[in-house]
């Protein structure tokens, strides 16, 4: 599933082009994608204009002048491409050769400065979704959500409010999008990384017995951060044979320091450990036992 970084991209890749756009007609080539298009979709959308393109966590949001939101998700193979033009901010990443048959919906619009363009969404696998709501914040997907690690908010004493007396694994906690928004499995192991954590400590051992953030907890949110701005400068990561509209791909793959990295040795200066794997709750876990640490 795309991680923060890479719905970001296709965030900045996607506004330049949509926002001011008059949307003229909206095109649903099927029912339905992971779950059926909300009724009245089409004929909701065309005639609006784009107000914004913005991120909720792993969603992307488009508001409307009529004071409506449309909601999407990518889920594993979704992408979004414009039919007369290469993005200056490419978003994801495409098959090889995307094919007719999976593009889903086609929004024609009207930019003021762009003239007419056509925007593909294509979902091969059709994982991906999207949903439309009067208010966005009513949308049960973003109810709840924590801070977004890229905002104000997200900050370690915040983070030690919700680890007091926490026992599950700090990565478990870190996942969880109640704590912090967004987070994938990629990123957390790249930031428990570079703060020296192990990702089986207990995340409730990174406060102090007053409720205060640990010094490793403060390097772990300065690393989250940190990862997540390489990522999105670098267009985020690319895991699959898959290119972006301009036929390349998200490189931050290429700076993972042990996601992927099973059995190589170690990036950080002076360590002798070689990167390992488990699983936690189902998902692959990659770590350095020699320079990762409990707290």
């Amino acid at each position: 599933m795309p991680e923060l970084p890479e719905v970001e991209t296709v965030r900045r890749g996607l506004e330049p082009y949509l926002k001011g756009a008059r949307i003229d007609k909206v095109t649903l080539n099927r029912a339905n994608l992971r779950f059926p298009f909300p009724k009245g979709f089409a004929e909701a959308l065309e005639g609006q204009t784009v107000v914004s393109v913005g991120r909720r966590a792993k969603y992307l949001l488009i508001e409307l002048s009529s004071g409506q939101t449309v909601l999407s998700h990518l889920g594993m193979t979704g992408s979004y491409r414009f039919a007369e033009r290469k993005l200056d901010k490419p978003p994801r990443y495409y098959e090889i050769e995307p094919t007719p048959k999976h593009d889903h919906m086609v929004w024609d619009i009207t930019h003021p400065e762009h003239g007419h363009l056509h925007l593909i969404y294509a979902d091969p696998r059709r994982f991906g979704f999207v949903d439309l709501y009067d208010r966005a914040e009513n949308s049960p997907y973003l109810t709840g959500l924590g801070p977004e690690p890229l905002g104000n908010n997200f900050n370690a004493a915040e983070m030690a409010q919700k680890f007091v007396g926490k026992k599950a694994p700090i990565k478990a906690a870190l996942l969880d999008q109640r704590v912090v928004a967004g987070l994938g499995n990629i990123y957390v192991a790249e930031a428990l990384h570079r703060s020296h954590i192990l990702p089986t400590a207990h995340a409730g051992a990174l406060v102090t017995a007053k409720g205060k953030p640990k010094i490793m907890l403060e390097d772990l949110a300065s690393a989250v951060r940190q990862v997540l701005l390489e990522a999105i400068e670098v267009g985020g990561s690319t895991l699959r044979d898959f290119r972006n509209a301009e036929g390349g791909s998200g490189y931050f793959q290429h700076r993972f320091a042990v996601y992927d990295r099973e059995g190589e040795p170690c990036p950080t200066p002076m360590c002798t450990g070689t990167v390992e794997r488990i699983v936690q709750s189902g998902r692959s876990t990659f770590f350095c036992p020699v320079c990762q640490k409990k707290p």
